[in-house]
């Protein structure tokens, strides 16, 4: 795989900048200061400008569990967080959105940057920093409708520095069969891995109206191979969709044990259950950063 383009750079009117180069599309809030927001948006634009082009030269690499350590900064990183879920079977591209949110936010707070808050939104997955005010996140449980559902609350003391969602409505491919789960984590890194295996845990094995296709008849190159995929999910029963989430809770609930996620939403067919202290899973009303 390779790109020819090159990275773009667009300002919207609220100051919020956007960063694209082939399929990664990054959008950037920096509040502070005028100088300090001017040299973190610098510093990101810089740090984002080889992204790309170094995760294709070890593409090959990163779609599998194991092999010889990567050598780029990013890619170290989608290593790193898929590393720590272990024995689980995940490759380190279940972590490349969050990383890629992780690396640009890390730019922007280097030692004196003066910022007061900083978010790096990666497709949904997202990289935040504040040094005060809080940020208030509507979590969606519907990507095809964009339906929000919970509400998170991230302030200084909660150790939450990402934030990701999965499931089978998504960008990517999911073994399970979940509409959205939201993750809360340390970093955006770990937010992504944990929401994808989670999503894959949401499941019904078997069930006849949950339609399944390889991976690899899907994408040629998925990390995947010829896991089945889900493809669609037909009507469910009040308990058949209990169990599916049920499944996933369990999961989540041993991640939030291991210390690697703060808290998660899981939501299914309009259920939705929630765990961590962020997150406020009855609010209906969107929020905003």
């Amino acid at each position: 795989m390779s790109f020819h383009d090159t990275p773009a750079v667009q300002v919207a009117r609220d100051g919020r900048i956007r960063l694209t180069h082939g399929p990664i599309d990054l959008i950037l809030r920096a509040e502070g200061p005028t100088q300090a927001i001017a040299a973190a948006l610098t510093r990101a634009r810089d740090a984002f400008e080889p992204i790309l082009t170094d995760l294709c030269a070890e593409l090959p690499r990163l779609r599998r569990v194991d092999g010889p350590a990567p050598q780029g900064e990013v890619a170290r990183r989608m290593q790193s967080a898929a590393d720590l879920f272990a024995p689980a079977f995940v490759t380190p591209m279940a972590a490349v959105a969050g990383s890629v949110a992780d690396h640009v936010l890390a730019a922007m707070l280097t030692p004196g940057h003066g910022l007061e808050r900083a978010h790096v939104n990666n497709g949904g997955d997202i990289a935040l920093w504040t040094a005060g005010r809080p940020f208030r996140l509507a979590i969606c449980e519907d990507p095809t409708i964009r339906a929000p559902g919970g509400r998170a609350t991230i302030g200084t003391k909660d150790g939450i520095g990402g934030i990701a969602t999965s499931g089978w409505r998504g960008r990517s491919h999911s073994l399970g069969i979940a509409d959205a789960v939201t993750v809360l984590a340390r970093d955006a890194a770990l937010a992504d891995v944990a929401a994808t295996l989670i999503a894959n845990a949401v499941n019904l094995p078997g069930h006849p109206t949950i339609t399944r296709l390889r991976a690899c008849d899907l994408a040629p190159d998925s990390d995947l191979g010829d896991r089945p995929v889900t493809t669609d999910v037909g009507p469910l029963t009040p308990s058949e969709i209990t169990a599916a989430l049920d499944s996933g809770a369990r999961l989540a609930q041993d991640f939030i044990g291991r210390g690697l996620i703060r808290g998660a939403c899981l939501a299914l067919a309009g259920e939705r259950i929630a765990f961590g202290s962020t997150i406020d899973a009855h609010h209906e009303e969107p929020a905003h950063a």
